[in-house]
């Protein structure tokens, strides 16, 4: 019996499947299949239901594969506290980001902070907020980067990244980077919104009490997954959307004229790095929190007095 067994062993519960979980393993199938196999005779016992599509895990080894788990974490603390005895930030952390916040941190923040920590392995996943509240509890993430405050999260310990101001980009030729704009005098049925169960959407119709479009044919279904796609959609068919303070960066300097700020108090959204509980990850997760924290005092405003603000809760 060794410690890559028991990585099989969880791999093939949580996919169901032993060519995804021998590809999740980064092995062959027959490897993964002998590995098991002799796993289940060293211990008499028979851990899935080959018979059954998906694969079933049987009544034993459902309870083996908790006392696998938990030897996993075992090896791993201890892996953690050895690299912290020799001052070495060190291990794997499963990590999920919004989309609305991935695509500005993770090209340059944590691409950073893991080029200063090679011995960290960061598998990162695009999820919506309630994903990775759901990846949270059943353990498949360690953290997770979302906007707060959010109800759903209240049982987690957050700890706080950045505010950044929301903004509004518009196809309006009259529109300069110093305009204000307050709520009311945006045209509703000029709106672009992301998906239902973005944050950001959300967010964007409690400034405004906004609702869908009526710029898009009426025989168009639309449902924008990305910031990049509203932008595209503004710039080839006009009308309005919000961005964050993050993507502003990215425009090009035409599209940084399109740029609107609302009219104080600011809306801003904050955006923190959630846990279901402090584990030997603990360092990491600090040290991640910092990181970014640090390289954002440089991009966003942070000069801005407290009062000219208010926060948007995403929910």
């Amino acid at each position: 019996m060794n410690i890559q067994q028991l990585e099989y062993l969880i791999a093939v519960n949580k996919y169901k499947h032993f060519g995804k979980a021998a590809q999740a393993c980064f092995i062959t199938q027959p490897t993964l299949s002998a590995m098991i196999q002799k796993f289940e005779d060293e211990l008499d016992v028979k851990i899935f239901d080959r018979t059954t599509h998906p694969i079933r895990t049987t009544d034993i080894g459902v309870q083996i594969i908790e006392e696998a788990k938990t030897v996993i974490d075992a090896v791993n603390e201890l892996k953690n506290k050895a690299s912290l005895l020799n001052n070495v930030l060190a291990g794997k952390l499963n990590l999920g980001i919004i989309p609305t916040v991935s695509s500005f941190i993770l090209p340059s923040e944590i691409f950073d902070f893991l080029k200063e920590n090679p011995k960290i392995e960061l598998n990162v996943k695009e999820m919506t907020t309630d994903n990775i509240i759901k990846s949270l509890k059943s353990g498949e993430l360690d953290a997770g980067i979302i906007s707060t405050p959010y109800d759903a999260a209240s049982e987690f310990y957050q700890d706080f990244l950045f505010n950044e101001e929301l903004m509004i980009y518009s196809s309006d030729i009259d529109s300069k980077k110093d305009s204000f704009v307050i709520p009311e005098e945006i045209d509703t049925n000029k709106v672009w919104l992301l998906e239902e169960g973005n944050c950001l959407k959300t967010q964007f119709e409690n400034i405004c009490n906004l609702k869908e479009n009526s710029l898009k044919p009426k025989n168009l279904e639309f449902l924008a997954s990305n910031i990049n796609t509203l932008i595209q959609m503004v710039d080839k068919v006009g009308g309005i959307t919000i961005l964050p303070e993050l993507a502003i960066p990215q425009l090009s300097e035409i599209q940084k004229n399109k740029i609107s700020r609302f009219r104080k108090p600011f809306p801003f959204r904050e955006i923190s790095l959630i846990y279901y509980k402090p584990t030997y990850k603990q360092k990491i997760l600090s040290e991640m929190a910092t990181s970014i924290k640090n390289s954002l005092k440089e991009k966003l405003n942070y000069n801005k007095l407290p009062e000219d603000f208010e926060s948007i809760k995403p929910q």
